[in-house]
C-alpha cells in the first residue's frame, strides 16, 4: 500500500453516520475514470444517482475530492449543495458552469481550479494513481448555509454538522511518467 492510498478521505474526520447507495452510469466503483471525467479531455461531471437515504433528508450535497493530490490538503474537484430532497439523480454534465442539469436552488462553489463547476482529474505525470471520491450527503436542512462564494472547506464544515447519512463512490486515475 502506497502512502497515497493511506491518506484519509475527506469525511474520515466527520462523525460517523449511516450510509446509503450511490451509483453511476458513467463510472464503475473502484474502476478507472473515463476520459470524460479527465480535465484535459472531457472535463464532464459523471451521472450520479442515489437511494436508501433517511426519510428526514431535506436536501443533498455532492462533492468530488482527490485526497492524493500533492498539496498537503488534497484537491476539491466539485462541490454543489442545496439540491432538493426530491432530486435523486444528477445527469452527466450537470456540473458544468452553466448550471444546466442542476435543479433550481442548487449552489456551486469554486473548486480548487477556481471555477464553479466540476473540474476533471489532472494528477501530475508519474505521481501514481489518485483516488477521486464522489460523495453524496443527505442533509438535515433545506439550505446548508454557505453561499456560492464559500470555499469547499466551509461547505465541509457545514456538512459535518448537518449530514444525516453519506454515500461514496471512488474511482482512480493516473498519468504515467513522461506524458
Amino acid at each position: 500500500m502506497t502512502e497515497q492510498q493511506r491518506r484519509p478521505l475527506p469525511h474520515d474526520f466527520h462523525p460517523q453516520v449511516p450510509s446509503f447507495q450511490v451509483g453511476s452510469a458513467d463510472m464503475t466503483e473502484g474502476g478507472t475514470l473515463g476520459s470524460a471525467q479527465v480535465y484535459a479531455e472531457g472535463n464532464t461531471s459523471p451521472q450520479l444517482s442515489w437511494s436508501g437515504f433517511p426519510p428526514e433528508t431535506e436536501s443533498f450535497a455532492v462533492t468530488c475530492f482527490d485526497p492524493d493530490a500533492p498539496t498537503g490538503s488534497g484537491f476539491w474537484h466539485w462541490s454543489v449543495f442545496d439540491i432538493p430532497a426530491d432530486v435523486t439523480e444528477l445527469p452527466t454534465g450537470a456540473g458544468s458552469g452553466d448550471m444546466k442539469g442542476l435543479p433550481a436552488g442548487a449552489v456551486h462553489v469554486r473548486n480548487d481550479y477556481g471555477t464553479r463547476e466540476f473540474g476533471g482529474a489532472a494528477p501530475p505525470p508519474g505521481d501514481g494513481p489518485h483516488r477521486y471520491v464522489f460523495t453524496v450527503y443527505a442533509v438535515g436542512a433545506e439550505q446548508l448555509g454557505p453561499d456560492a462564494d464559500a470555499s469547499p472547506a466551509v461547505v465541509g464544515f457545514n456538512l459535518r454538522f448537518k449530514t444525516l447519512a453519506r454515500a461514496q463512490f471512488i474511482c482512480e486515475y493516473e498519468v504515467p511518467a513522461g506524458e
